[in-house]
């Protein structure tokens, strides 16, 4: 037990000492009464500017006690062993590990790409080279160190439980099956209009019941659930749209196969493009999916990865979601939130946590073949560089590969073997 002293006792600081302390299996206790601490016969820290002798001192930034979401100074520095950030001149791992955590930057850096995404190249991390690194665990195992060293006592780890936990995005049902009307016709319109014979060909033998569709990799998705995974699929099923392309959900066919899957894996909504600007597609999409697989939906995934963490999470915890699996960067690998932990969101604006659940991934199938433009090799190199440091600071292992991506089909040939090479990381930990 170690009784830390503070000030003032906020829910930031005890959302931040939580993810510290009982992530790890050890134990704390706050206080704020001056004469009780002092007569205390705890282990005990100093987190404020107030003077005891005798008593390990870290002198804090004012985050953890504000009130609002304020513009810091924030510089890099350095506590114990690790990088790390200073606010307004005061370097404070606790205070760094709430910030990255909450995505607090994320509230106040109003930048944004083409899909109106927070893209990595906005973040302290990126500039900072700390993305595939997992800071907020390597800043909580630095503070504890730093307790243990200046306490003279031992704070042993509880042992950390890997899971490997694969991830599925359902954009496109098929690339030919199930396509009618004008959807069909303006296809074949198209591949004839710039003569592309190899679609014509493959649609008119998937048609033709000749060839499978190279979308239709549902049974391998299954194999893998049978492999004892935990397998999570979300499902996009918005109106049809520029970038929400999916069959329609009210289609019998389409509807039996997500009950089919449902069977083997835990399936969630994948909202549409067009519900992060039109709010009530997330509860129109959520309910249709609960008609569907008769049960209530909660786990998450926004499609294109719009997360924008202060309009985003507030919709999916007032719709009460409990998990949500969005919190990454289309455009790089890594830690976006500094940790592979599952972990409660926090809401900033108001202060406290809630009862949403994030579970971070890793890494993006599109990222590394699109985006990064990495090799096959390239990217099982990166993947065990990730597993490595999820490993060492434990947390889920969570990844997004898509049911078009992984049946070595055009641009993806070959990439089924990334796939693999992860799963097989079970054997290794």
């Amino acid at each position: 037990m170690v009784e830390i002293f503070v000030d003032q006792i906020s829910e930031r600081l005890i959302y931040t000492l939580d993810f510290i302390f009982n992530e790890r299996g050890l134990t704390y206790k706050l206080n704020n009464d001056f004469l009780s601490f002092e007569s205390s016969t705890n282990q005990k820290l100093n987190y404020s500017g107030r003077h005891f002798d005798n008593v390990v001192q870290l002198i804090p930034a004012t985050l953890l006690f504000d009130e609002a979401v304020f513009i810091y100074g924030i510089e890099k520095s350095t506590f114990g062993k690790e990088e790390c950030l200073s606010f307004n001149r005061v370097t404070d791992p606790l205070a760094s590990i709430f910030y990255v955590l909450s995505r607090m930057e994320e509230y106040t850096n109003v930048r944004e790409d083409i899909h109106g995404r927070f893209s990595s190249k906005f973040s302290l991390q990126y500039t900072y080279n700390w993305l595939e690194k997992a800071m907020c665990d390597r800043w909580a195992v630095a503070f504890i160190e730093f307790l243990s060293e200046k306490l003279k006592i031992p704070l042993d780890f509880s042992e950390f439980n890997i899971q490997i936990r694969p991830t599925f995005d359902i954009d496109n049902v098929y690339a030919y099956k199930w396509k009618r009307g004008f959807r069909k016709w303006l296809s074949i319109g198209r591949d004839r209009l710039f003569m592309n014979k190899k679609r014509i060909e493959e649609r008119r033998k998937v048609l033709a019941d000749e060839m499978r569709d190279p979308y239709d990799t549902y049974k391998y998705i299954e194999s893998i659930s049978d492999r004892g995974f935990d397998v999570n699929i979300f499902w996009l099923l918005g109106d049809y749209a520029k970038y929400d392309k999916n069959i329609s959900h009210t289609d019998m066919r389409h509807q039996q196969l997500i009950k089919k899957m449902n069977e083997k894996a835990v399936v969630g909504i994948h909202p549409s493009y067009n519900s992060n600007s039109y709010h009530y597609h997330i509860k129109e999409e959520k309910e249709r999916l609960e008609k569907i697989i008769e049960d209530p939906i909660e786990n998450t995934r926004q499609h294109f990865l719009k997360l924008k963490v202060s309009d985003t999470y507030p919709n999916l915890n007032i719709l009460g979601f409990k998990h949500d699996y969005s919190m990454g960067y289309a455009d790089s690998l890594g830690f976006r939130a500094g940790t592979a932990r599952p972990h409660k969101w926090f809401d900033v604006n108001k202060n406290q946590t809630t009862n949403l659940t994030i579970h971070p991934f890793v890494y993006m199938d599109g990222t590394l073949n699109e985006y990064l433009n990495l090799s096959i090799d390239e990217s099982k190199n990166i993947i065990w560089k990730l597993f490595s440091e999820v490993t060492r600071f434990g947390g889920e292992f969570v990844f997004i590969w898509h049911n078009e991506t992984i049946g070595n089909y055009g641009k993806w040939d070959g990439w089924n073997d990334v796939l693999e090479y992860t799963l097989s990381l079970k054997n290794r930990k």
